[in-house]
């Protein structure tokens, strides 16, 4: 069986108060059910945690209209750093959160009645679909997408990520790696120059070659229909030195730590990255290959996870579940482990999440 991947399971965000964080995320982006509550100790991301297991607890929530979730994650052994330079538009890792919006307007209108950090009004990416830039209250930047794709309709005017905007310093490269390792091999625009839509963010104004991709293949997978398709964007900067946004700091920290992708067979993908020239640098599970029956527990989920660096050092994230959380209130849990086909769950079961949102 070869690997598969069934699109952005999540995007990670370090934070300096999880609960809090997670409070804004779900009034304001939707990210109500909270699938992964844990208190822990990171024991396994030695090199990028200065070699030594650090404490931490992350929340993954998603969004039930559909898209990726956020990992809302706080250091609890140490203080999480922030950068000690202002983080600009095509600073190396992933600078923007990309989310998706049915009713764009009228999502715009509420954070402005609400007195959100806007940072552009309703502008058109160079293919013409309409976008606006918001800064949360942590200073990282989300870019709201007018996409029509729901999952399940709910009162909020927003669904969950949609992909996000990486700086490069390697176009070319950049495009083979996300091409050929992650499948977004489509190039929806290719453009250089100075971009109106881009004028509102840190540097906006710069001269920059701006890539948009996805893939052309439906992605698969039990919660591929929740997860649906996505984009990357990658963003090189012209006449600027680019700074790398973890220089010097752990995982974790304060921005976003990675993109995460849902994927079946983590043997497969392991051969599949290495080959490619992106081995593997760290996986959760190292004996699973051996002795299928070990696995990771992340509180009310488990799992094998394993990281590898894009060309310029993005941390990328892959998790093959292996029990989730369906509906936590009475115990019923969805145990993937010994399933053997990427056909998507039944749209009901996966609707039944939507029973765990918190609410006001």
């Amino acid at each position: 069986m070869q690997h598969n991947i069934s699109g952005i399971q999540q995007v990670g965000v370090g934070v300096t108060d999880v609960k809090a964080a997670f409070e804004w995320y779900r009034k304001n982006f939707g990210f109500d059910i909270p699938v992964v509550d844990a208190p822990g100790t990171a024991e396994l991301m030695l090199p990028y945690t200065g070699g030594k297991p650090q404490k931490r607890h992350a929340i993954i929530a998603l969004n039930i209209q559909g898209g990726g979730g956020l990992e809302i994650w706080q250091y609890i052994s140490r203080t999480p750093q922030a950068t000690d330079f202002q983080v600009q538009t095509g600073d190396l890792g992933v600078y923007i959160t990309k989310l998706k919006s049915a009713n764009i307007e009228a999502l715009f209108l509420k954070f402005k009645t609400q007195g959100e950090k806007l940072l552009s009004q309703i502008e058109h990416d160079p293919k013409g679909t309409p976008h606006f830039y918001i800064q949360d209250p942590y200073g990282n930047v989300y870019e709201i997408v007018s996409e029509t794709s729901v999952f399940k309709k709910t009162e909020m005017l927003i669904g969950g990520v949609f992909g996000a905007t990486v700086g490069v310093t390697d176009i070319d490269k950049s495009l083979k790696f996300y091409a050929e390792v992650l499948g977004y091999d489509k190039i929806i625009y290719e453009q250089t120059g100075i971009f109106p839509d881009m004028m509102g963010l840190p540097r906006g104004n710069a001269m920059f070659t701006r890539v948009l991709l996805t893939h052309s293949r439906p992605r698969t997978g039990a919660f591929s229909k929740l997860f649906g398709h996505s984009q990357i964007e990658l963003l090189k900067i012209h006449n600027a030195e680019p700074k790398k946004i973890y220089a010097g700091r752990f995982w974790g920290d304060l921005g976003y730590i990675q993109i995460c992708f849902d994927i079946q067979n983590m043997g497969a993908l392991k051969a599949h990255c290495a080959a490619h020239g992106h081995p593997f640098t760290v996986d959760s599970l190292p004996e699973i290959y051996t002795n299928p029956n070990v696995q990771f527990d992340m509180g009310d989920a488990a799992g094998h996870f394993a990281y590898i660096e894009d060309p310029d050092g993005t941390l990328i994230e892959f998790v093959e579940t292996f029990k989730v959380p369906m509906l936590k209130k009475i115990g019923w849990y969805l145990d993937l482990k010994k399933r053997k086909t990427n056909k998507a769950l039944p749209d009901w079961m996966l609707k039944t999440m939507a029973w765990s949102r918190v609410k006001n």
